[in-house]
């Protein structure tokens, strides 16, 4: 039932053309482990930014940044490695390489870039369908960062070499701490309903972001709301805001962390009343979110999956332009 709430904000099939047709996501990213979101090298500070607490609490503090980068690469390569599993990743255009993030060679046919967008290198161009904003921290960023002292042992245990010579690899670095909230805000344009269950299902099943992400990194991510309309949600900053604000007013509750997760009934009760903002039209409720989780969860599952990829994968054929013989001397000239 959760799906064909969602009919009249989801296209029947894939269209070169936007509707204004919009499907929206509130989530709450909890870091499961020590993280790192940083935009340089090794030794650089935590992503932040510094701005209103709350919108009726006007001080300034730091805030946790997850940008949208770091959300969006890592949920698409999750994607991708399940079309790399099923061969349902195409040659790209130029080069004729298998299609491949960050090497200004998209294939342009694939489920992927029909999502998530390619500009770089090829015959054409499709802007992403699925809008991504920076994720923010609930509590001040001076309250989620820690230091770590990382140092190299040899193979004897020691800090020393069979010399005696001291290793030289001794290193602080900062990272977020376990148990920190994100609250962050998706907006899906103009997607079919199996667009929804592959971009919800990539959410869902990434679990590592940020640097180091072999050894760091864990998050779970949370579906906390879900609304259908023609225009988009409020901000994930203003969500935080608000929240913040809730949190700040409230006599059970000590903003300091690790925040008490009875704070997801007020993000709860302040998203139920966006469905009176501007363009929103539909929220699912408790029952119709559980639905719609458990129905993504069984086209994801290990007995659907390439059925489910195959058939989304199929919904573009007449869409798809694959170079001529011709095209492809004219490339090579």
């Amino acid at each position: 039932m959760s799906i064909e709430k969602l009919n009249p904000f989801l296209a029947p099939t894939y269209e070169n053309f936007p509707k204004g047709r919009t499907v929206s996501l509130v989530i709450l990213r909890t870091t499961q482990s020590e993280t790192i979101f940083r935009t340089e090298g090794s030794g650089e500070p935590m992503c932040s930014e510094f701005v209103q607490a709350g919108i009726e609490n006007t001080e300034v503090i730091p805030r946790l940044v997850m940008t949208k980068r770091k959300q969006v690469a890592t949920e698409r390569r999750k994607g991708r490695e399940f079309l790399r599993q099923y061969n349902l990743l195409y040659n790209a255009p130029k080069g004729n390489t298998i299609c491949s993030l960050n090497t200004n060679a998209p294939c342009e046919m694939c489920i992927d870039c029909f999502l998530y967008g390619f500009a770089a290198g090829g015959e054409g161009a499709q802007k992403s369908r699925i809008w991504t904003e920076d994720a923010f921290s609930i509590l001040p960023s001076t309250e989620l960062i820690g230091d770590r002292t990382i140092n190299a042992l040899y193979e004897n245990g020691t800090m020393r070499d069979e010399t005696g010579k001291a290793s030289t690899a001794l290193n602080t670095s900062e990272y977020i701490k376990p148990g920190v909230h994100f609250l962050d805000v998706v907006t899906l344009k103009d997607v079919t309903a199996d667009e929804l269950r592959y971009v919800v299902g990539n959410i869902l099943l990434t679990t590592r972001y940020g640097a180091v992400s072999s050894r760091v990194g864990r998050m779970d991510n949370e579906i906390l709301g879900v609304f259908g309309g023609f225009g988009e949600l409020p901000s994930s900053l203003e969500l935080v805001q608000q929240v913040f604000d809730s949190l700040n007013n409230g006599e059970n509750m000590t903003l300091e962390h690790p925040l008490n997760k009875s704070f997801i009934n007020v993000v709860k009760s302040i998203i139920n009343n966006w469905q009176n903002k501007r363009g929103i039209s539909v929220q699912l409720n408790e029952a119709e979110l559980t639905n719609l989780v458990n129905d993504i969860d069984e086209n994801w599952s290990i007995d659907k999956q390439e059925g489910f990829l195959t058939r989304l994968n199929q919904t573009y054929e007449s869409y798809r332009q694959i170079p001529t013989e011709k095209d492809t001397k004219k490339n090579k000239k």
